[in-house]
């Protein structure tokens, strides 16, 4: 049966509120106001360290999925004529949709994804390393230790926004509002499945660290969600972040120069030609040809963009509502094993939105001058993980008394750790004083990994302009 009641709720952590409606808004005005989401206005979409603010970032993305989420939202309640299970709850359904468009990306490092690929490899590279010449481990602890390691090789953003939201900015959202973000169902210290077992595409990446296990269990166990399961407003925030890339990335790519109207107007008719698509093919033309008779340039493109990414976003936003009801109970209990966009393969939606996903693999983020930004990131993110090893190669009980700002003998960590935030020291401090410190071994390998944690809390939490001059600072290159 369903009833949103069950995954719908005013719990959270602390405080909780009593009207469900007030409870949503508070949530609404917690997440505004993060110095997290702030943030992402200096963090890479997709052109690293760009200065013209016209080009996207991940701010101005996030704004744009938030909206196009609410469509979806908005026209489920209508399609289902006020929701199914969704009575007196409608308002909350679209708030919160909205609402984790805006959260998805706030644990994304700077630089872009590529940036993932650094931290991931420079920690099982170099992060493990330190770990084994530091500790010593028995044959007990072996697979706990290397669970962890597994862990802090797993970086990735929807897993780090949980713990920005939840340990880190301390938001204290109600447990829907976080529940929606988890957009992956799998702990990073878990192996991913193969293909044929259940919750396939659910557990492809990781959606939470052993750092959060914890909190996720609680959130789980009272919004009634199974093992592997996704909350339901999560594939409505999912779809509308692939419909939001769409057009976006070929608007972008005319701004920075990178293509021009007629080149983009080729690529897609030569792509839909070869994958013998129509419906795109049809709707470009049209805009295309529109464009080209009632405006000059510089706007025809604009004209033709407006027009097309209007009528596709509309096309696509009923597609995937239609798909959510038809598919209301799996969705509801959170089993529907696809993300909403991708379900019907043979759709000419599906085959249209592959076009344009294609176009932008090819000739924007294959583009060299992007590829060198990427690389130059990777420089930047290897370079301030090297710079920060001392504190890494610190005995645990050196570390504590750093923290505690006691001096120690390594001169190069006391400049360090000062250096670090003081929001992720104390959250490395919560995660310690909960340890049991009888099991001296269990606990040596917890301690290097909340350290570990929070050197890459600091790292993946810099927008890109900081970490660029950080980088400068550490090299002693200004």
């Amino acid at each position: 049966m369903i009833d949103y009641t069950k995954k719908i709720t005013n719990h959270r952590e602390f405080y909780a509120i009593d009207d469900i409606n007030i409870s949503i808004e508070s949530d609404r005005g917690r997440i505004l106001s993060a110095p997290a989401l702030r943030r992402l206005q200096k963090k890479t979409q997709v052109f690293p360290l760009e200065l013209n603010a016209a080009v996207r970032s991940r701010l101005t993305h996030s704004l744009e999925v938030s909206q196009t989420a609410r469509f979806i939202a908005k026209t489920i309640l209508k399609k289902s004529e006020g929701g199914v299970g969704l009575e007196k709850l409608q308002d909350a359904f679209v708030s919160i949709a909205e609402m984790t468009s805006l959260l998805h990306d706030i644990g994304n490092p700077p630089f872009g994804h590529f940036a993932e690929v650094a931290i991931n490899n420079w920690m099982s590279k170099r992060g493990v390393k330190i770990f084994e010449n530091l500790v010593d481990v028995s044959h007990e602890n072996k697979d706990f230790k290397d669970m962890l390691l597994k862990d802090l090789c797993s970086f990735d953003g929807n897993a780090q926004a949980i713990r920005v939201v939840t340990k880190l900015q301390r938001l204290n959202l109600s447990y829907s509002q976080i529940a929606s973000v988890i957009k992956y169902t799998r702990g990073a210290y878990e192996s991913k499945p193969s293909k044929t077992e259940p919750f396939s595409y659910l557990k492809k990446k990781p959606g939470f660290y052993y750092s959060e296990k914890e909190i996720v269990e609680k959130i789980k166990e009272n919004l009634d969600l199974k093992d592997g399961c996704r909350f339901p407003i999560t594939y409505i925030m999912e779809a509308a972040d692939d419909i939001s890339y769409l057009n976006a990335d070929m608007e972008d790519a005319v701004d920075k120069g990178i293509l021009k109207f007629d080149d983009i107007y080729r690529l897609i008719k030569d792509e839909c030609e070869k994958m013998k698509e129509t419906y795109l093919l049809e709707l470009v033309g049209k805009f295309y040809n529109k464009a080209k008779e009632k405006e000059e340039e510089p706007y025809q493109f604009n004209l033709f963009l407006t027009l097309t990414r209007a009528n596709l976003t509309h096309a696509l936003v009923e597609h995937v509502s239609n798909i959510y009801l038809e598919n209301h109970e799996d969705i509801f209990n959170g089993n529907f094993n696809s993300a909403l966009l991708e379900y019907d393969k043979d759709s000419k939606y599906t085959k249209a939105v592959e076009v344009l996903q294609n176009i932008s693999i090819k000739y924007i983020y294959n583009y060299k001058d992007i590829q060198t930004l990427e690389l130059k990131g990777q420089k930047i993110l290897s370079s301030l993980f090297e710079n920060y090893t001392p504190l890494l190669e610190l005995s645990s009980e050196d570390f504590e008394e750093l923290v505690k700002g006691e001096r120690i003998s390594c001169f190069l960590s006391q400049r360090l750790i000062r250096r670090l935030s003081a929001k992720h020291i104390v959250a490395y401090k919560d995660a310690i004083g909960k340890l049991n410190k009888e099991d001296s071994e269990k606990y040596e390998i917890q301690e290097w990994y909340y350290r570990a944690r929070l050197l890459i809390d600091y790292i993946s939490g810099m927008t890109d302009d900081f970490a660029l001059n950080e980088y400068k600072t550490l090299e002693a290159l200004i």
